[in-house]
């Protein structure tokens, strides 16, 4: 049966087939670890996890690389503003050191509560700097590249055409448009490969050019020939990334081996909240620990995102999370009623499901249209062990672990949930008084707080 996926590069779907033998290479864009993942950040790992296990489905075995930006991505995509993580670092009191590992390790927890299938390989932008050099220095040689007194950079106008994946076009852009503007620059749309530190800058490495650091898409362009070669199957990042970070890589890539690096370019579209986008502003910036504190399983948040695909905007509410929630608690108590029934089922039925499903994946990954075909599977009136071991089998697809029952939070009461809000707020406002007052509230209430990396854990006591 074969696997289509809609590929950004060409702008429609087309049937997919490893470039070498059954393995299928894959890089993903990773997160910058200056702050905690969102919510909408999580959404582009759910569809990172379902490629994964439906290529796994279809029999290939993969070699997936993902970065962790720990340096080099500046405030703005552009080349200017501060790097994120020394601004965090600063706003915080911690060395960028610190910073990174503690929301890497928040960020792994976040994919480790998902079940998400995690990639082969996930590699640190901290430790590949000489790879970045070597990069850099070969798109010197091959005449690509130049430099200013502030950095090294990547001459667009060397490249046969620019912008293949978002189709802008470099004669409609005015300087300052896209990227700040620099008098050295030859156009202003050339981008920083690497940057000369000042001398108060805390993260800088010896290099050809001084003490200096990289640019944010040398880094994924140099991991992903490290670990997968000039030329690999798969691409994925979020649709933020097409029109500046994405367009770099390949800017860069070409510049250095004269070859697109991926064959497929992915990418996964916004979560919106409320029917507008995430923002401080608003208080509308949710963290899956925020889902979790509300009683809710995280799983119940994956099964949310199936409810529209990858490539479609989706909106995020409390009442679908609510729902999501049920939905993933009926669709267990119905696995395990099959898994006790003695009823027989046709194997051409079994047959059948498997086939509907399977097509449905196979679809650019039509996950709407593969959980009608699981409910279609979970509600058949005959009670079987077959069916059971269907559902499973289409759960290396889901990931909600479908074999094990929920234990959640949804009979805590609304008033105490309240107040875990309130003790949450106390905290980030630094009002320990308040906090600790607050937690005094719960434990009468009968139940106990767990201050985590990952949040607040409330338990009946």
């Amino acid at each position: 049966m074969d696997l289509k996926l809609y590929n950004t590069l060409s702008k429609q779907k087309e049937i997919f087939k490893p470039l070498q033998g059954n393995e299928v290479r894959i890089y993903s864009c990773g997160p910058t670890v200056y702050k905690d993942a969102t919510i909408g950040n999580m959404r582009t790992y759910i569809f990172m996890d379902v490629l994964r296990r439906v290529l796994k489905y279809n029999g290939y075995t993969l070699k997936h690389a993902m970065n962790i930006t720990d340096v080099g991505h500046l405030v703005s995509d552009a080349d200017d503003g501060e790097d994120k993580m020394i601004k965090s670092a600063k706003e915080e009191g911690k060395t960028p050191l610190q910073i990174a590992e503690i929301y890497t390790n928040k960020f792994l927890q976040d994919l480790q509560d998902l079940n998400i299938d995690m990639p082969e390989i996930i590699c640190k932008a901290t430790e590949h700097i000489q790879e970045m050099i070597e990069f850099v220095e070969g798109l010197i040689q091959n005449g690509y590249a130049y430099e200013t007194s502030s950095a090294i950079y990547f001459d667009v106008s060397k490249l046969d055409k620019y912008g293949v994946l978002s189709g802008i076009n470099l004669e409609d852009q005015k300087a300052g448009a896209r990227v700040g503007i620099d008098k050295e620059k030859k156009n202003p749309y050339d981008f920083a490969l690497w940057i000369k530190a000042p001398s108060n800058h805390i993260m800088k490495w010896e290099s050809p050019w001084g003490l200096s650091y990289p640019g944010w898409h040398i880094e994924c362009s140099s991991m992903g020939k490290k670990y997968l070669g000039n030329e690999f199957d798969i691409h994925t990042g979020g649709i933020d990334l097409i029109p500046t970070h994405h367009e770099n890589e390949i800017a860069q890539s070409k510049g250095l081996t004269g070859e697109n690096p991926a064959k497929f370019w992915m990418h996964g579209e916004y979560l919106l909240i409320d029917g507008g986008k995430m923002s401080k502003s608003l208080g509308n910036v949710y963290l899956l620990s925020d889902i979790i504190n509300k009683g809710y399983s995280p799983l119940a948040y994956k099964m949310f995102c199936f409810s529209a695909s990858y490539r479609n905007k989706i909106n995020f509410t409390w009442e679908a999370i609510e729902s999501a929630n049920k939905s993933l608690i009926k669709l267990k108590e119905a696995y395990k009623k099959h898994l006790e029934g003695n009823d027989e089922v046709s194997n051409e039925k079994i047959y059948e499901l498997e086939n509907k499903f399977h097509s449905a994946v196979n679809d650019d990954l039509n996950m709407p249209l593969a959980m009608s075909i699981v409910w279609e599977t979970a509600k058949h009136e005959k009670k079987s062990r077959k069916i059971a071991e269907l559902l499973l089998k289409f759960d290396n697809v889901l990931g909600i672990k479908i074999d094990k029952q929920e234990e959640t939070n949804s009979e805590i009461p609304k008033e105490v949930l309240e107040l875990v809000e309130k003790r949450k707020l106390a905290r980030e406002n630094k009002n320990w008084q308040k906090s600790d007052e607050l937690r005094d509230e719960i434990i009468k209430k009968g139940y106990t707080l767990k201050d985590t990396k990952e949040g607040m854990i409330i338990q009946k006591a």
